[in-house]
């Protein structure tokens, strides 16, 4: 990667440099914005001074004038970085993130997009309506089904509802299929990742590693042993899904259904073939030569079924998105997301379809909705 910029700016006039063969929107992200004007104190997500919020506004206006769709930022436990760490501004306060919104409200565009656990103490619906009734400013959150928040999809979508009755005009960005981890043993996370074993060969190359679990009494020792404490406190639901939820794992292969059944799932599998459900994953893991996969639906399947994203997507204060493509490229690609619901929803789905027409103009129209573009993907003046 070439760092040939600095500003948000010099970011755009980089990217207008590259050969591509598609567009590129971009956003301002917190994350960066923050350890850039604070340095370790905001990537501490210590709390800024007056100053700082001041200097990230301003950073922020820039980079909407200068081309940017919006500014995001990550609100969740489940982001950290390499080292562990909560990414900047998972816990920013509400001076924070008003005084950015604020901010953007003057440019005239631009979408404040944000995903969150949904703490109680941080009032997400309280601050994301008063920022929107002061400056009409589009916000968009992902809501999401999870075992792990404190608020469920359906008082999300309530505290939205009730938000927008006030005025608020929120928009909840869905996902359209379960959003989960892609686990093997070269991935970021498989359900054997805690045991000693396993840490013993993590930092072995391929070959090494792959000699180690082709040996039996090898097998046998990593499976009678106890998974190691998560690395944190906070990340023990996530761990606890996937090294012993083996009625959420389903082996990914050829052929693959969105909606498996409980009976597909290493769990229904692993009581057919009278094994233990950890045995049948590790035999999984160990097919195609060591490059087996088992797909792990943390989000978005707590039912078994997608039959909620299909109420769902019959809504108006809905957008069809989160095609995430990148930013957890060790664990999942959902950049199929656009094509998915053309493909499954409108054609391939057994448990309902929904019309072609209503899979177009979610397709094409959502997001112009949102960032206020016209029909050429243009930004409308003002």
């Amino acid at each position: 990667m070439k760092w040939d910029w600095e500003t948000f700016p010099e970011y755009l006039d980089a990217l207008e440099r590259r050969s591509r063969t598609i567009d590129i929107g971009t956003q301002v992200p917190h994350g960066a914005l923050r350890a850039f004007v604070m340095g370790q104190r905001g990537a501490d997500n210590e709390e800024p001074t007056e100053a700082d919020i001041a200097e990230m506004a301003r950073l922020v206006e820039e980079g909407l004038r200068a081309g940017a769709l919006g500014f995001s930022t990550s609100r969740t436990v489940l982001h950290k970085s390499i080292d562990g760490e909560l990414v900047p501004g998972t816990t920013a306060t509400e001076p924070e993130l008003v005084g950015i919104g604020r901010a953007m409200g003057k440019v005239g565009h631009g979408v404040f997009e944000l995903t969150t656990d949904f703490l109680e103490e941080w009032d997400e619906f309280g601050w994301m309506g008063r920022l929107r009734r002061e400056r009409g400013l589009p916000i968009a959150f992902t809501m999401l089904q999870s075992p792990i928040k404190q608020m469920p999809w359906t008082e999300q979508m309530a505290g939205m509802c009730n938000a927008n009755d006030n005025g608020a005009n929120l928009v909840a960005a869905i996902g359209l299929r379960g959003i989960g981890v892609i686990m093997n043993w070269r991935g970021t996370v498989q359900p054997f990742m805690r045991k000693p074993s396993w840490q013993k060969i993590a930092g072995l190359s391929w070959d090494e590693q792959k000699a180690n679990l082709s040996d039996p009494a090898f097998k046998a020792a990593m499976l009678a042993e106890d998974n190691l404490p998560p690395p944190s406190v906070d990340m023990a639901p996530f761990f606890m899904l996937v090294t012993a939820a083996w009625a959420m794992q389903f082996p990914l292969g050829d052929g693959f259904s969105y909606e498996p059944t409980r009976e597909e799932s290493i769990f229904g599998f692993a009581q057919a073939a009278g094994k233990e459900s950890a045995e049948y994953a590790y035999d999984q893991l160990m097919a195609n030569d060591g490059n087996g996969m088992i797909y792990l639906p943390t989000l978005n399947y707590m039912d078994g079924n997608l039959g909620f994203t299909k109420e769902l997507l019959q809504r108006d204060d809905i957008v069809a998105s989160l095609s995430d493509g990148g930013a957890h490229c060790g664990t999942i690609c959902d950049a199929a997301s656009p094509t998915f619901l053309l493909s499954y929803w409108a054609r391939d789905r057994k448990a309902g379809t929904i019309p072609l027409e209503m899979a177009v103009k979610r397709q094409c129209h959502d997001t112009a909705r949102l960032y206020g573009l016209n029909d050429r993907g243009v930004l409308k003046p003002g």
